[in-house]
C-alpha cells in the first residue's frame, strides 16, 4: 500500500507543477511585458528630452554666435 501512496503523491506533484506553470507562465509573461513597455517608454522620453536639450543648446549657441 505504500507504493500506491508514493505513486498517488508523485502523480499529484505533477500535477500541482502543471496547475502551476499553466497559471503562473501567462502570469509572468504579463509581467515582463508590462516592465518591457515601461522600459521602452523610459528610453523614448529620455531620447526626447535629449532632443530638446539638444535644440535649445543649438538655439543658445546661435543667439551667442550672432551676438559676438
Amino acid at each position: 500500500m505504500k507504493e500506491a501512496s508514493d505513486v498517488w503523491r508523485i502523480v499529484g506533484v505533477i500535477l500541482l507543477v502543471l496547475f502551476v506553470l499553466v497559471v503562473g507562465l501567462p502570469f509572468l509573461f504579463a509581467l515582463l511585458h508590462i516592465a518591457v513597455g515601461f522600459l521602452v517608454w523610459l528610453a523614448i522620453s529620455v531620447i526626447k528630452v535629449a532632443i530638446v536639450v539638444a535644440i535649445v543648446y543649438l538655439i543658445v549657441v546661435g543667439i551667442r554666435a550672432v551676438l559676438r
